[in-house]
C-alpha cells in the first residue's frame, strides 16, 4: 500500500518552468470542480429535507443542525491534518479517489438511517471522506497553473462548490415531487424507504463514477519550495506549527475571518427554505426552485468577478490584492445580510438573499488563492487542513447552528427565524471585517517573500 501511495518524482526545487500542458491542467480543474460539486450537493438537498427528517426523527431545529453540521465537522476536523500530511508526500489523486468513494458510501448510509444516532454516525463518515479532498485538490491545482492564473482557477473550482450547493437545492425541490416513486423503485434493494431517504441514496451515486475518473487526472510535479528545501521531505507537525506561529499575524485573521464569513453563507443559505415556509407559507419545493436557480446564476458571477478583481489589483501592484477583495466583499455583505431577512415581501427577501450570495461569493476565490500563495509547498496540505478545520467548524458547524440556537433559546419561536438570521449577521459580520483588515498588511509582506520560492 505504501508503494501505491508514493507520489511521482518531484524533481528539484530549482526547476520552475515545467508546468503541465494546458490540456492536462484544465482537465484536472474540470474533474476536481465536478467532484467538489458532487461533494456539496447533499448539503443543499438536506436544507430541503429539514421538515420531513425533523418530523420522522422527532428533532428540534438545533438537533437537526447538529446532524447537518457538527456531525460532519467532528470527524472532518480530526482526520484533516493526518490526511493532509499524506497528501504532502503521496499521490494526491489517489487520496482524492479514496475519499470520494468513502463519502459516497456514507451519504447512501445517511439515506438508510432510522434514528438520530445512525444519521449522526453516517454524517460523520461523510465528513471523514471529504476531509481528504481539499488539501490534495488545492495542492494539485497550485502545481498545475502558474501563479498569475490562480485567482481564476480558484474561482472556477469554487463554482463547483456553489453549483453543488444550489444544484442540490434545485434538484431537491424537483426530485421531492418524484421522491415517492424513487422510494418504490429502490424498495427491492433497500426495503421500505421514506422519500427523503431515497433522495439521499440517489445523491450518493455520482461519486462512484468520479472516483474512477480520478485515475485519469495528471499528478503534477510539486513546486513552491523554499530555498534549500529537500523536496522529498515532509515537514514534521512541529515545524509546520513554528512556521504558522511566525506568520500568525497573517494566518490567524484570515482563518477566523473566513470562518465567520462562512457562518453568514451557511447560516443564511441553509435556512432559506424554512424561512419562506414559516414566514410566507411558501412550499419548500417552490422556494427550492427559485433559490436554486438564483444561486446557480449569481454565485458563479460573484466568484468570477472576485477572481478578476483580485487579478486586476495584483497587476496594479497591490500585494494584498486577495485580502483586499475579501475585505471589500465582507464589508458590503454585512448590511445586506442584516436587512434582507426582515423585509416584508417574499420577493424582496429572495432578491436580498441573491444579492447577499453574490457579494459573499466575491471574496471566496481570492481567499483560497491567498492561502495557497503564501504557504510553502511541503506545508500546503497541513496548513490547508488547519484552514478547513476552522472554516468547517466555525462556518459549516456553527453557521446554521447559531441561527437555530437563537430561534430555539432566544426567541423561543420557530416563526422568529427571520430575526435569528438578522441577529447573527449583525453580531458576527463586523468581527470578520475587522479581522480581515488587521491581516492585510502582514499578508502583503508574505506575498513579497513568496516570490523568492521556486
Amino acid at each position: 500500500m505504501a508503494d501505491a501511495l508514493e507520489a511521482p518524482a518531484t524533481g528539484t526545487a530549482s526547476v520552475a518552468s515545467d508546468w503541465p500542458s494546458p490540456r492536462r491542467a484544465w482537465y484536472a480543474l474540470i474533474i476536481l470542480s465536478i467532484a467538489l460539486l458532487v461533494a456539496t450537493v447533499d448539503r443543499g438537498i438536506l436544507s430541503m429535507l429539514a421538515a420531513p427528517i425533523k418530523g420522522q426523527l422527532h428533532l428540534s431545529d438545533t438537533q437537526f443542525t447538529v446532524l447537518h453540521g457538527w456531525a460532519f465537522v467532528s470527524v472532518y476536523a480530526l482526520l484533516g491534518l493526518p490526511i493532509a500530511r499524506i497528501a504532502d508526500r503521496s499521490s494526491r489523486r489517489l487520496i482524492i479517489g479514496i475519499g470520494i468513494t468513502f463519502w459516497s458510501v456514507m451519504t447512501a448510509l445517511c439515506g438508510l438511517a432510522g434514528s438520530f444516532t445512525q444519521f449522526f454516525v453516517a454524517r460523520a463518515g461523510v465528513g471523514a471522506g471529504e476531509s481528504a479532498f481539499a488539501p490534495a485538490t488545492y495542492s494539485i491545482l497550485q502545481d498545475s497553473f502558474p501563479p498569475a492564473r490562480l485567482p481564476l482557477v480558484f474561482a472556477i473550482v469554487s463554482i463547483g462548490f456553489t453549483f453543488g450547493t444550489y444544484l442540490g437545492v434545485l434538484a431537491g425541490a424537483v426530485l421531492l415531487r418524484l421522491a415517492a416513486d424513487f422510494a418504490a423503485a429502490l424498495e427491492p434493494l433497500f426495503g421500505s424507504l421514506e422519500p427523503w431517504q431515497a433522495l439521499l441514496i440517489l445523491c450518493a451515486l455520482p461519486g462512484f463514477v468520479l472516483a474512477v475518473l480520478m485515475r485519469s487526472v495528471h499528478e503534477p510535479r510539486r513546486r513552491g519550495f523554499q530555498p534549500g528545501t529537500d523536496v522529498a521531505r515532509v515537514p514534521r507537525v512541529g515545524e509546520v506549527m513554528v512556521f504558522f506561529r511566525e506568520n500568525a499575524a497573517t494566518y490567524v485573521p484570515m482563518f477566523i475571518a473566513m470562518g465567520i464569513k462562512a457562518m453568514l453563507t451557511f447560516g443564511s443559505g441553509f435556512w432559506i427554505p424554512e424561512l419562506f415556509r414559516r414566514t410566507f407559507e411558501w412550499p419548500v419545493t417552490r422556494t427550492g426552485v427559485v433559490q436554486g436557480v438564483l444561486g446557480l446564476i449569481v454565485a458563479p458571477f460573484g466568484l468570477l468577478f472576485g477572481g478578476w478583481l483580485a487579478t486586476r489589483l495584483a497587476r496594479r501592484g497591490h500585494d494584498d490584492a486577495n485580502l483586499r477583495v475579501l475585505q471589500i466583499a465582507t464589508v458590503c455583505a454585512i448590511p445586506v445580510a442584516v436587512i434582507y431577512p426582515l423585509l416584508q415581501d417574499p420577493h424582496w427577501v429572495m432578491a436580498g438573499w441573491a444579492l447577499n450570495t453574490f457579494v459573499i461569493s466575491v471574496g471566496i476565490s481570492p481567499a483560497n488563492g491567498a492561502l495557497q500563495i503564501i504557504t510553502p509547498n511541503p506545508m500546503r496540505g497541513q496548513i490547508r487542513a488547519a484552514y478547513q478545520f476552522v472554516f468547517n467548524v466555525v462556518g459549516f458547524g456553527a453557521g446554521a447552528f447559531c441561527v437555530a440556537l437563537f430561534t430555539d433559546y432566544v426567541f423561543h419561536d420557530e416563526a422568529a427565524l427571520r430575526y435569528s438570521l438578522a441577529a447573527v449577521a449583525a453580531i458576527i459580520g463586523p468581527v470578520a471585517a475587522l479581522l480581515t483588515w488587521y491581516g492585510m498588511k502582514p499578508y502583503a509582506a508574505c506575498v513579497v517573500r513568496s516570490r523568492t520560492w521556486s
